[in-house]
Formats: C-alpha cells, structure tokens, sequence
C-alpha cells in the first residue's frame, strides 16, 4: 500500500437512475488536490454547494448513506465511496448533478471497474495513518450508533 494520497488520473462520468429516487442522475468523479479528500458538488443547485465525505456529515443511513452540509445533501454514496476506499483514492471531487448517487447495478462493481480502467496516480502528500493504540468506544445514544475500536 502506498504511503503517499493517490487521485484518479481522469475524470470517470456514471449515469444512471437513483434506486430510491428513481431520478436519473449523472455524476463524474474528478481527480482532486492532495489533502482535499472525498467531496460531493452538487451541480444542480445555485451556487454548487459542496458536501465533504466525514463522518461528522452523516445524517441518514437507513436506507443507504446520506450526508449533508449547509442544507444539502447526497444520498446512497455507500458504493462510490466502497470502491474509491478500496482502489486507494484519498482525494477526488464528485460532481453530481441530482440527489442520489446512480445505483448502477447495485454494487460497487462497475465503479471499482471504471477506476481500475482509468488508473491512479500518485501525489506529493503523505497519507494520514490513525494507530489506534488503546481500546475506545464512541457513542451517540440518539442515533443509536456505537462503535468500539480495539
């Protein structure tokens, strides 16, 4: 595994329908700056808001995950973030141009597939690695979550 950020070496265009919207969406994910991380661009709406990809802006996962910033948001991203994580691409920009992330077929497959097909490339910036070097347990009792790291 690389200990330098990666980014996609093109931009990579996916089209289809929302799986709970049923909206036809666009989205193309950028190659992005080193320490910019995972972003969505809402580029349907006035003034492009962006959304960053933290934990801090999860609002929904019932029924895929939702995330939402300054009143926007962008829905069922668990795929397109499943394959960026495992392909190694720290930093992109998503432009998308509804709601809802296409659901392609329904798994991370044809997203891992076009980054695989498209390459990454390497950028100056070394990654960040969190040790986790004693137990700890995060909680947030309203939502129901609880998270345990050993």
């Amino acid at each position: 595994m690389s200990t330098k950020q990666q980014t996609l070496k093109a931009p990579i265009c996916f089209s289809g329908k929302g799986l709970h919207t049923g909206v036809e969406v666009t989205m193309t994910v950028r190659p992005a700056d080193a320490d910019s991380g995972i972003a969505f661009r809402r580029v349907d709406l006035e003034g492009q808001p962006i959304i960053p990809a933290l934990c801090d802006n999860v609002t929904d996962t019932s029924r895929g995950t939702t995330i939402e910033a300054g009143g926007n948001r962008v829905s069922t991203i668990e795929h397109i973030m499943s394959a960026l994580w495992t392909l190694g691409v720290d930093n992109a920009l998503i432009d998308i141009d509804g709601p809802e992330a296409p659901i392609m077929d329904g798994s991370a497959r044809e997203y891992a597939e076009a980054i695989v097909r498209t390459g990454v490339v390497e950028q100056e910036a070394e990654r960040t690695y969190y040790h986790v070097t004693e137990k700890m347990v995060y909680t947030i009792p309203e939502k129901g979550v609880a998270i345990i790291l050993y």
